[in-house]
């Protein structure tokens, strides 16, 4: 549990603090925000670190002014801002006053969404940045297929997936979720029992990868289809479900306008489906969409340059991934199979959107052509690739 792992957002986050007077880092609870945030700290003279879930820390900010001037010329990193929304109003008028880049770091386990006041009061002096959990380029170049399955069975928090074994992982976990739905809910605001969005978490596991049918899961929980989608937004802003949109294309044929769900860590998803080893996810009918969901998650992560959606027309034809950069589009489909193919209507729709690159990303060792420029490949060397365009 000692073991460091770098992460990519390093390079961005010093960057940024050198070029902006405040920086937000935002993602899930346990995903590594302190942990990079000291690291980084560590490396730059005159910087202090609150965390605000810490009572002596926060009465520090009892008189945010006083603090401020006190550390005048200092980075101040304040870990859990959402704790302490009602700070960011003093912020913009500590950060104007000093007219300085690199003031201000602060950590949150929430989307500026839901810390609007941020975005109000310091649009313009802060930059945002989101961490993942682990990705497969900060676990090493060059991936086993057995290290790419390790990671796509524990997840990505750095806790579970540097366990010792698959039990203690899978502890940890467990934890994680009771956590989330009994402390972090209410703490944000969110008056909802923990029993309720515990039985919606577990339902959006059963249909991961699928289509979002809100009537249906509204139906089977007993509340509206507003319901749910606020429901859903909570688990999309706390960064744990990733909503894909559907594409946008004047195509002749009818196309599917809601968007698909996919939990952005498979290690949460497989523990709320009861799946604690390779066998049991090899044998659960989420197999395919539990890869699916692991390998977009890989790629927006580590792209998010590139505007990701789906395509399926409404008679059952699908692209799983459209990236979309500028007037550049590729096409990526995702198989869970080492020995991967592709339908006909796969072809006849790269044909329809006049898109000419695609890819076909599985759980093998070396890219191979498939077709006209269509190239499968393991996900590590897609992302490489992607990463040069």
């Amino acid at each position: 549990m000692n073991d460091y792992i770098e992460r990519k957002l390093e390079t961005n986050l010093v960057e940024r603090l050198r070029n902006m007077p405040a920086v937000a880092i935002l993602g899930p609870r346990q995903v590594g925000k302190s942990t990079l945030a000291k690291r980084v700290l560590s490396k730059i003279e005159n910087s202090i670190y609150l965390d605000l879930e810490r009572p002596s820390d926060l009465n520090k900010l009892r008189d945010p002014e006083a603090f401020f001037s006190i550390n005048r010329g200092n980075l101040v990193c304040l870990d859990e801002i959402q704790r302490s929304p009602d700070l960011f109003p003093v912020l913009r008028s500590i950060i104007d006053e000093e007219e300085r880049n690199g003031q201000l770091l602060i950590l949150g386990s929430a989307s500026r969404d839901l810390l609007k006041q941020s975005s109000e009061s310091l649009a313009g002096r802060i930059a945002y940045l989101e961490l993942s959990s682990f990705l497969l380029s900060e676990i090493g170049p060059q991936l086993s297929i057995d290290q790419v399955r390790e990671l796509w069975l524990k997840g990505g928090f750095p806790r579970s997936y540097l366990s010792g074994d698959l039990r203690e992982s899978a502890e940890w976990r467990v934890d994680f979720i009771r956590s989330y739905l009994e402390r972090d809910i209410p703490q944000l605001g969110f008056q909802i029992p923990a029993s309720t969005i515990d039985r919606f978490w577990r339902m959006c596991a059963h249909v991961n990868g699928q289509v979002l049918n809100a009537s249906n899961l509204g139906s089977a929980l007993g509340v509206s289809h507003h319901t749910v989608k606020n429901y859903l937004g909570i688990l999309e802003q706390t960064f744990l479900l990733r909503v894909l949109p559907p594409y946008a294309a004047n195509l002749k044929k009818r196309l599917i306008k809601s968007p698909k769900i996919y939990f952005r860590d498979s290690g949460l998803l497989h523990t709320l489906l009861g799946i604690t080893d390779h066998n049991d996810l090899l044998s659960h009918p989420v197999y395919g969409s539990s890869w699916e969901g692991f390998v977009i998650e890989n790629i927006c992560s580590e792209c998010p340059n590139w505007r990701p959606s789906f395509l399926r027309t409404s008679n059952g034809a699908e692209i799983d991934l459209i990236l979309e950069q500028g007037q550049k589009k590729i096409a990526v489909e995702i198989k869970a199979s080492s020995a991967p193919t592709v339908t006909k209507s796969f072809w006849n729709i790269l044909a329809e959107t006049e898109i000419n690159e695609a890819w076909v990303i599985a759980p093998v060792k070396e890219a191979y052509p498939l077709g006209k420029n269509t190239m499968v490949a393991p996900l590590d060397k897609f992302i490489h690739y992607l990463s040069n365009l």
